[in-house]
């Protein structure tokens, strides 16, 4: 099930200068040109419409705008300024390299070929836990069709690993778990992530947070977002102990868990 990777493939893959607000765009066109379809019909309605109306129209449309230009500056921000990606910020929060690791995603692998550069002398997997019954989003299918990962993928059920017990000191889980909407799901990929850990393993966890920032630069769509109590919960009931919480940045949030026990 491991595999090490060729040394050829063991450089840091250079990201585009928007290759991350683009993405957004083409993940989530529809909402955008939905939104702005919705202000240019409503703004044309204007000359036909008397008092209260005209007000409810234009107090309706300026957070629809904002909203669209808020979360594509902040999605540039996020995942285009900020060093997100080039994971320096994973070796301080690791007690030690890893020699076996796994990294799990559902279709978009932007961080599984930066780990391997990282780690070159460590087994690896990068796992799919893809579930079309589970994550229902018209975005993840997009992602996949369009994604062209640098390394491999094994693909897995997010409740039930092939990875023997005990079997990684790392496990990697980078805007991927929270395509699990419920809180049962979450709990399930999360004990068997548990499993594979060796005692002193580690799980890193990265997710936007279902806060005011993100409300800001979201809107309503920081709703897909879950709150740092929530990830806490799962962690709890799936076996696992919050050791350290990092905010990468005011949107995204980063936690290392151990196995309870």
């Amino acid at each position: 099930m491991a595999k090490r990777k060729p040394t050829r493939m063991n450089t840091i893959p250079c990201r585009r200068p928007y290759q991350g607000v683009v993405q957004i765009l083409r993940f989530h066109w529809r909402s955008y040109v939905a939104a702005v379809a919705g202000v240019v019909v409503a703004w044309l309605a204007l000359p036909f419409l008397a008092n209260p109306g005209r007000t409810l129209v234009v107090l309706g449309s300026a957070p629809a705008l904002f909203w669209v230009a808020s979360s594509l500056v902040v999605s540039h921000y996020v995942y285009d300024r900020f060093p997100l990606y080039d994971l320096n910020w994973v070796g301080p929060m690791l007690s030690r390299a890893p020699r076996r690791w796994i990294n799990i995603h559902c279709g978009l692998d932007e961080t599984s070929a930066v780990l391997a550069a990282m780690f070159p002398d460590a087994a690896s997997q990068a796992v799919d836990i893809f579930d079309p019954l589970a994550m229902t989003e018209p975005s993840i299918r997009v992602a996949r069709r369009i994604s062209r990962p640098a390394i491999s993928s094994a693909s897995m059920r997010y409740d039930s690993l092939a990875f023997p017990a005990a079997w990684c000191d790392a496990a990697f889980c980078i805007f991927t778990a929270h395509e699990l909407r419920r809180h049962h799901e979450r709990m399930r990929l999360f004990r068997e992530i548990a499993r594979t850990l060796t005692p002193e393993g580690e799980f890193i966890l990265v997710e936007h947070s279902r806060n005011w920032p993100n409300f800001l630069a979201f809107g309503p769509g920081f709703l897909h977002f879950f709150s740092p109590s929530r990830w806490r919960k799962a962690a709890f009931d799936a076996g696992l102990t919050v050791r350290t919480e990092l905010p990468l940045t005011p949107f995204v949030h980063a936690y290392i868990m151990r196995r309870t026990t």
